[in-house]
Parts: C-alpha cells; structure tokens; sequence
C-alpha cells in the first residue's frame, strides 16, 4: 500500500467535492513534532480555489477527509496547515504491504554509472583528522549512489610526487641510518611522516643560522643547504635517476602498506587507484590543443594562460613559462582521461576541502570552453576544515590528530564503555574486539558526518566523544534491541487483527511464510 499516494487521492476528491475543483499540485509534507499527525497539508494556495481563508479551508477538508475517508481518523487545524493522523489499520495495511513485498527498499538498476573521488593523500604523511572527514563523506556518497541504484566507481588520486615528497626523501637520508618500518616498531607511513616532520624542523634551523648570518628571511629561505638539497633531488627523480628513483619507490611503497591498514579500520575502499606520478603530463597536450583553439594564450614570459574575467573569475595560468605543469593542468588531463577510460559515467564527483573551491570553479570552467559536454555535470563536494582549538593542523610542525591514534583511541573508550556496564558476558574474546571495533568506529564516522559537510569542524582531541544520546553507539543499540526481538519471534507465524487494535493497546507481531517477523509495538491510545 503507497499512504502517499491514497492519501493524495483522498485530497484530490475533497477538493472536487468541497470547491468542485480537483487540485492536481498541493503540498503534503511531515507534520511538525510538536504537532499531532504524521502528514500534513498546507492549505494556503488551495485557499484561493475555495475562496475561504486557509483555517476554514483547511477544516472543511479535514471534516471531508474524516467523513468519507478511512485513511484518516482525526485531525487538527495549526492556522493554515491541516495536520493528519492516519488509523491505526491504514498503518497495519502499510506494515503488511512492506512484509509482503520482498524486495522493499531495494533500488533496481538505474543503468547510470558515476565516479566519486575522495581520500586522495600525499604519500610523504599518514592520514589525519581531516582525511578521516574526506573519507567518510565520499565513501558514504558513493554508497549512497550505489544503493540508489547506480554503478559507482570509487577513485583517489594519490599524490606521490613533487618537492613536498622529496623532502620526506632528503630528511631520510640524512637522518634515517638506514631505519625501516620491518619488524612492526612503526608503520611505513608514520615513518615516513616522521621524517617530513624532521625536514621542517632541520629547515627552521638552517633558515635561522644563515639570518643570524646576516642574509634576509628571503635569502635564508632560498639558500638553505637542506632545502637545495631536496630540489636537486626532485630534478633527479624528474631526471628518471635511478638511485632517487629506487629511494621513491622504497619509501612510498611503505607509505602504501600503512594507507591499506588504516583504510581498512577506515571501513572504505577503492575501485581504481591514480597516481600523479602517472598523470601530471596528460594535461599538457590539451593546453597546446586550446593554444590551437585560441581559448589559451601565450604571455610574454612564455606561460600558457586564460583569461576568465567574463565568468567572474581570474586569469589562470596552465602551464609555467619553462613549460612545467601545474596542479589545473593535471587535473584538467586526469578528468578527460577518466572520461576516455569510462564513457559511461554521468558524473564525477570531487571530494575535497573548501580551501580548493575556486580551483575547481576554475576547472570546470576551462573544460567546459575546452567543449567537454560533461564538464557541466562535474561536482565539488566541498566540506568544511576539521580545525584544533589551537587553529589550523599542520602536518610540517607535527601538530595533527593521526588518524590512526584516534581510531585506536575510539576503539579503546568502546572497550572500557562496554566493560563498565557489564555487557562482556558470553563473547569470544575475538568477538569482543570486533564489538570494540564496530562500536568505536561507529561512534567516530556518526560524530563526523553528523556535521554539515560545508560547516567547520572544531574537534578537541582531549574531550572523549560521547558515546550516549545523539550518537552512532546509540542508533547501534536500536538495531541491536530489534534484532534480538525479531529472534525471541523468529518462526511463530502470527497475523494482524484489525478488531485487536480497537480494544487493547497492542497490535500483535506480523511474520510472512519466510519468517521475517516484525517487531511488536506498543500504541498509546488518545481517548
């Protein structure tokens, strides 16, 4: 049984009955909670077809619907809006219909197909706080889309490359004596964040030895012997080196061991991985093809760029005036490769922090003159910044929430929660660590996705998430408690009787020939 749609129905014929006008479009939406009804009908634009005002509008359809309907058995009147309650035997006929239909809440196949990017890390630092953020909003929205029918491709673009990779690389190689994440003392990515945070800290010095020297901040920051140090070694790795190169593998292949741990506490996946190793010189055939076009232009220092102060937007540069790239033009060639390599994708989403949201207004654009058609149908799914209550987290100077300290954190208060209230009696102990786990983790993805997505997080790392009221542990508890009803019922085939309903308090518990049973309800009757 569709309520929706019966319910519809019934409004339909008051109107033609009350104003001799049968009102196609109306508004029939949840009624408020401190209200009284499940649905109900603003009654403002049918007050200009009945020529009343919206209250005496709004009753005359509710003393209709009570008289000539069995779908409702009162109603209440809030000014212009005409509250609902539907009987308790149109909610049996609902109940009945979902145990009767076997593939309720299943979306069949919409033969659309959509790609969602998120996580997307550089490989010179383990995930943090934030990245935990990313993740759980494009996975969700990947599941989201999957369950609605589609076939979702889920991607990440891994950031391996560039001076921000080579300084994990120097620091190492200065400082490291060998050190390696065998034997389990440390996870490759820890490992190598913790070299990053080396390099900073050696690179402040020497900046601070040279001004003490009497050079400028600016000079300092220039001639840094560290600093020159890691950009001759990104000109050797651009050089195919080999002895740089074997060092980037090394160190990135123990940065990829540590991301599938964490992922995997993380709960998410991925269908295909891309690396900017791979791709950061696909963009630079599209900008010779817009040069061709006249949408790019060469400036007088040998840079490619394009004017976007008629879309309200700045002039962009696409390629350098040594002719390297930069971050637009790979995302420009990545987006028409993925494109290339899945035709049928509708859309793609990016999942990436508001900081880059006129980046992508920028890419957008450019595709769109470039005349990819689909360039329209890319998303920003822009989310807010998870900030400390010192500020800004900064992965340099070491000041993060590590993902992994936090999952570990949450899994443990799961532990101790759980111990305290004595809920520990009849598990394996393997099967208590999975109900940690489930319980922690869950706790965490329902404490970040709570939040609007466009609004700033502030977490603060010293107070324990609360694992009571509006929280993830608590809708867990729910599904819990319904389940062990439905095995106490498991089996005892019983029906619905509508006479039951008039008389006593309770409706009794429905099961089908396949013994999915409902769970029993209690109804506070309104004398």
């Amino acid at each position: 049984m569709n309520l929706d749609l019966a319910l519809r129905s019934s409004i339909r014929e008051s109107t033609k009955a009350l104003f001799n006008q049968s009102i196609e479009q109306f508004q029939l939406q949840p009624t408020n909670q401190e209200f009284e009804g499940s649905h109900t009908l603003v009654c403002f634009p049918i007050a200009k077809v009945s020529k009343k005002g919206p209250e005496e509008t709004a009753t005359l359809i509710g003393d209709y619907l009570l008289k000539h309907s069995s779908l409702v058995s009162k109603y209440n009147v809030v000014k212009g809006f005409l509250n609902l309650v539907i009987s308790d035997e149109v909610w049996v006929k609902v109940f009945q219909s979902i145990l009767n239909e076997p593939d309720y809440g299943v979306i069949p196949p919409t033969g659309k197909e959509i790609m969602v990017e998120y996580s997307s890390p550089n490989t010179n630092k383990p995930l943090h706080l934030g990245h935990l953020r990313n993740n759980f909003l494009g996975y969700s929205v990947a599941e989201i889309f999957k369950a609605s029918g589609y076939k979702v491709h889920k991607v990440q673009i891994i950031n391996d490359r560039g001076i921000h990779i080579c300084k994990s690389m120097a620091a190492w190689k200065l400082f490291g004596k060998g050190e390696t994440p065998q034997g389990g003392v440390i996870k490759g990515d820890h490992l190598v964040g913790k070299y990053y945070v080396e390099f900073d800290k050696a690179y402040k010095k020497e900046v601070q030895t040279l001004m003490d020297g009497g050079a400028t901040k600016e000079e300092a920051e220039k001639q840094a012997p560290i600093m020159l140090q890691t950009q001759e070694m990104l000109l050797k790795w651009e050089a195919n080196d080999p002895e740089t190169i074997d060092l980037w593998k090394m160190m990135n292949g123990w940065v990829y061991d540590g991301f599938a741990v964490s992922y995997k506490k993380l709960g998410v996946d991925f269908d295909k991985m891309y690396y900017e190793s791979n791709t950061y010189l696909l963009g630079k055939e599209v900008v010779q093809e817009g040069l061709e076009k006249g949408i790019f232009y060469k400036k007088e220092n040998g840079s490619v760029a394009i004017d976007l102060t008629e879309d309200k937007l700045d002039e962009k540069i696409v390629l350098r005036s040594d002719g390297t790239s930069v971050y637009i033009t790979q995302d420009m060639g990545t987006a028409i490769e993925r494109f290339k390599e899945f035709p049928k994708i509708s859309q793609m989403i990016y999942t990436v922090g508001n900081e880059q949201d006129y980046h992508f207004k920028v890419l957008f654009k450019i595709l769109e003159k470039l005349g990819y058609v689909w360039a329209k149908e890319c998303y920003h799914l822009s989310y807010g910044m998870v900030e400390l209550p010192e500020g800004k987290m900064k992965s340099r100077e070491g000041t993060v929430v590590d993902a992994d300290d936090l999952m570990d954190g949450m899994v443990a208060t799961a532990k101790e929660t759980t111990e305290e209230l004595g809920k520990v009696e009849g598990f394996t102990q393997e099967e208590l660590e999975t109900l940690y786990q489930t319980i922690g983790m869950g706790a965490l993805k329902y404490f970040i996705l709570k939040v609007d997505p466009k609004k700033k997080m502030l977490f603060d790392p010293k107070e324990s998430i609360d694992f009571n009221g509006h929280t993830g542990p608590f809708i867990q508890y729910t599904h819990a408690r319904i389940k062990s009803i439905l095995r106490k019922f498991e089996g005892n085939s019983q029906t619905i009787s509508i006479s039951d309903l008039a008389t006593g308090q309770y409706f009794i518990t429905v099961s089908t020939d396949k013994n999915e049973v409902m769970t029993t309800q209690k109804i506070i009757k309104n004398d």
